[in-house]
């Protein structure tokens, strides 16, 4: 679910894909469904896959099933598509729905660049000589903007360092070697779609996912980096994504939650609690606008279990 809720903050739609051979909803849809509505993402298409599975009367019956349980939620009136993904059934008509319901949003490309790092990794073969490696690659959305080939960058909230016995976050400062979109190298990138950035970052710095979660941008031109966030939280009725029907539960105090801001996921701590608000301080900082929603994960079951969502108050460096 974390995954899952990083990615959908860098995306304009969802799919939303269900088997017409179970029964629906079941609980990771009924989570999915949620997790959109708390994200933000509202252009949703329904994907009835598997049709191929089942007869004609069992398909109008899982049909009805999918009509019921949107009802009255963000996909409400999402059109619902009858696909076989194995045979290739109807695929023509999912790419017309795409089309119709996720309409690509109008870009001011004049604003200060944004990036959401969504992947980290180093692209250099074990063995190769130091005269072939490659800087660090970060791949991720452009959320507004514009960035160059060549151009320096700012990277927060950064690398962890500890000096007098304090633990803080420096930002990386780097510079932008080739950009890939769509499979090809180009010299200049605008919002819409993913994006691969090459720098010349050592590294160590970006393998395994390390930078996931950070934001790109001009040196400078980035949100501050924050520790403790105060919030207002919305929580949910029930808990999404369990068979039994559980109640979610107030917030406590020194409780421990999972917080997903835009494609960042961090552990929060509540310190302290007020009247519909609550302070928390973060383990990982995080480098975010007053705007940013904040998806609530609470651990049930062994888990983390999406329980609400967050709108920020007020921010403690």
């Amino acid at each position: 679910m974390a995954t899952m809720l990083s990615g959908s903050a860098v995306m304009d739609g969802a799919l939303l894909v269900i088997a017409a051979n179970e029964q629906c909803p079941q609980p990771q849809t009924k989570e999915h469904c949620m997790a959109l509505e708390i994200v933000g993402v509202k252009n949703i298409v329904i994907v009835q896959n598997k049709i191929d599975l089942v007869s004609i009367e069992e398909a109008k019956e899982n049909y009805n099933q999918i009509k019921n349980f949107v009802l009255g939620t963000i996909a409400e009136n999402a059109p619902i598509i009858p696909v076989s993904a194995q045979h290739k059934v109807n695929i023509n008509f999912l790419i017309e729905a795409i089309e119709k319901t996720i309409l690509t949003p109008e870009r001011d490309d004049k604003k200060d660049p944004l990036l959401f790092i969504a992947r980290s990794f180093d692209i250099n073969k074990p063995g190769s000589g130091i005269e072939n490696l490659h800087g660090g690659v970060l791949g991720g959305v452009l959320m507004q903007g514009k960035l160059k080939e060549n151009q320096d960058i700012e990277i927060k909230p950064g690398v962890k360092s500890e000096k007098q016995g304090k633990v803080f976050y420096e930002s990386l400062k780097t510079k932008i070697i080739g950009l890939r979109t769509g499979g090809y190298s180009v010299k200049e990138v605008h919002p819409g779609g993913s994006l691969g950035l090459e720098t010349d970052l050592d590294p160590a710095f970006v393998k395994s996912d390390f930078l996931t979660g950070n934001v790109v941008g001009l040196p400078g031109k980035l949100p501050p980096i924050w520790n403790e966030l105060q919030v207002k939280p919305h929580l949910l009725k029930r808990v999404v994504g369990t068979k039994e029907e559980l109640n979610v539960e107030p917030i406590k105090k020194s409780e421990q939650f999972l917080l997903n801001v835009n494609s960042s996921a961090t552990v929060g701590v509540v310190t302290e609690l007020k009247k519909e608000q609550f302070h928390v301080v973060l383990k990982i900082p995080v480098c975010a606008t007053k705007d940013s929603r904040i998806a609530i994960s609470r651990i049930l079951g062994g888990r983390f279990r999406l329980i609400g969502y967050a709108e920020i108050i007020d921010f403690v460096k």
